[in-house]
């Protein structure tokens, strides 16, 4: 396995980081990461070399405001001045881009965890043609009222404190109840995953957990807001497929609800080839479960299924 770093500049100005990791012989496929909140790219390290061992490139870039990207711990959790959330969706554009370069004619898959799985919904809609399918790992549905009251609250935070401020205020709106359910918690970050060493990992990392902006949230809300809009849902290409992932005990999916009512809104738009599956006593970072090995084959199965229909 070769793996490799490097950078890219956007239309703006941004300079994005990116891993690379490329299998030693043939290249069936290409699977691209968009990773989630408060965390980092280099995390999916293990994922892609199992992917890469089944002989797909892997490549995965820093998010704005995000690992290495964000050029400093002083600008974690922010994504731009203006049109945020639009930005870091392009991003993504731009690495597909590259490694259809780099590997031409090879089927794209796009692998969203959390924040990543609604950036990359988002990116569906507005790219989804570049892709031969879509797994999304850790999303959730719109939550009505409550993601109207949050954008209210996000625009009154910068009004008093400015775009980039950190707010407690809706670290704690979006996350503090997370834990709830894992109670006695030993740390605040119970709810990613039961095992205690890749939690105690996440909590160590430098470029983890950091309170994001109140600029950061505002994109994040208005974005996760306009997610499910009927209009924007038909802009999907009808015949992509699509596989859910969950933990049956995810906060951020409702415990099952949110995500089934993501795969409805999917279908009522026409979408045609949806998986979903949801692992038992699972919580939000599948990848770094305790089953994380039945993931890992679950995802790869369903990859072959998809190289082997475009191959007939």
């Amino acid at each position: 396995m070769e793996a490799v770093t490097f950078t890219f500049q956007t239309v703006d100005g941004a300079e994005i980081y990116v891993h690379k990791w490329i299998p030693s012989g043939k290249v069936i496929g290409v699977v691209q990461i968009a990773h989630g909140m408060s965390e980092h790219s280099a995390r999916y390290e293990a994922f892609a070399s199992v992917l890469v061992d089944e002989g797909y490139a892997v490549y995965a870039n820093d998010h704005r405001g995000h690992g290495e990207t964000a050029g400093g711990k002083e600008n974690l959790g922010y994504f731009a001045d203006e049109n945020g959330w639009e930005l870091v969706v392009d991003d993504l554009y731009e690495v597909t881009n590259i490694a259809k370069e780099g590997h031409s004619g090879l089927p794209v898959f796009l692998f969203g965890h959390s924040m990543g799985s609604f950036l990359s919904r988002r990116y569906v809609q507005k790219y989804g043609r570049e892709l031969a399918g879509v797994i999304l790992s850790g999303t959730g549905a719109d939550q009505g009222v409550l993601s109207s009251v949050a954008i209210g609250m996000a625009k009154r935070e910068i009004r008093k404190h400015g775009k980039k401020a950190r707010s407690e205020l809706l670290t704690r709106l979006s996350f503090g109840s997370y834990n709830k359910a894992f109670e006695p918690w030993r740390t605040e970050f119970d709810w990613l995953t039961r095992d205690e060493k890749e939690v105690d990992r996440y909590i160590k990392d430098p470029y983890c957990g950091a309170v994001a902006t109140a600029g950061f949230y505002y994109d994040l809300f208005v974005g996760l807001k306009r997610l499910d809009k009927p209009a924007l849902l038909k802009q999907m290409p009808k015949n992509l497929p699509v596989f859910f992932v969950s933990g049956d005990q995810d906060p951020v999916g409702q415990n099952t609800k949110g995500v089934l009512k993501v795969a409805r809104h999917l279908q009522k738009a026409g979408i045609r080839d949806i998986d979903v599956k949801f692992y038992k006593d699972g919580r939000h970072e599948l990848l770094n479960e305790l089953n994380k090995e039945e993931v890992y084959q679950d995802i790869i199965r369903w990859l072959r299924t998809k190289i082997e229909a475009i191959v007939q």
